[in-house]
């Protein structure tokens, strides 16, 4: 599953090597840059559309805004529907073990005051989202991707490398790296090695701990 700025739409890349394009679109308009995805037990794949892609022509293309910056939920049969609207820029999205949670990174414009934190939501019966309250503020920088490991502790990039953050919101700790976190995943045999995207690297960390399943 991949999100692209250039074509502005969620996309699967097929065993055969065909795309396949999940949502470009929503009401008839352009969606603005999907940047993170993820895939819930039930098949619904959820995204996020913030402006970055279309503000500039550095991670995209120049165009105008057609849609606020949401977060949305693509239904195993195809519909979409807009989950989460009161977004500055949604970024980074990722389910506790369990999927009783839902977390949100908002990194607002990236050059402002904005927003510059994770949010945490309840998630029920039929995928339904309620609270929405800040979970954690990144210092320094914000937090771009995230992934949960098999305790329920979240690992977010930041402004000084990955922030290890537990259940509870406080800090457990940093891994320091020497260039600027974009995003990470759990991956390896047991899923205990953590692979880091970097300015111009790619960085892995063997863990005590397993990316969550």
């Amino acid at each position: 599953m991949s999100c692209e700025h250039g074509s502005r739409s969620v996309t699967r890349t097929e065993f055969d090597g065909s795309i396949t394009v999940i949502a470009d679109r929503y009401e008839g308009k352009r969606l603005n840059s999907p940047n993170d995805v993820v895939v819930a037990s039930d098949g619904a794949i959820w995204f996020s559309d913030p402006h970055y892609g279309i503000a500039t022509d550095y991670e995209g293309y120049k165009s105008e805004q057609e849609l606020p910056c949401n977060v949305y939920r693509v239904d195993p049969s195809g519909s979409i529907a807009a989950v989460l609207t009161d977004f500055n820029c949604p970024n980074g999205l990722a389910f506790s073990p369990g999927e009783k949670k839902l977390y949100v990174a908002d990194t607002g414009r990236m050059h402002t005051d904005d927003p510059r934190h994770i949010r945490v939501f309840d998630v029920a019966e039929n995928w339904r989202l309620s609270g929405g309250d800040v979970f954690h503020e990144i210092s320094p920088g914000c937090a771009d991707g995230m992934r949960i490991d098999s305790d329920g502790n979240l690992w977010s990039s930041a402004g000084d490398g990955v922030h290890c953050i537990a259940p509870d919101s406080h800090l457990m700790g940093k891994l320091l790296v020497p260039e600027t976190v974009s995003n990470l995943c759990f991956g390896g045999r047991g899923k205990h090695k953590l692979f880091i995207t970097a300015t111009t690297s790619v960085y892995a960390i063997s863990l005590n701990r397993r990316g969550a399943l």
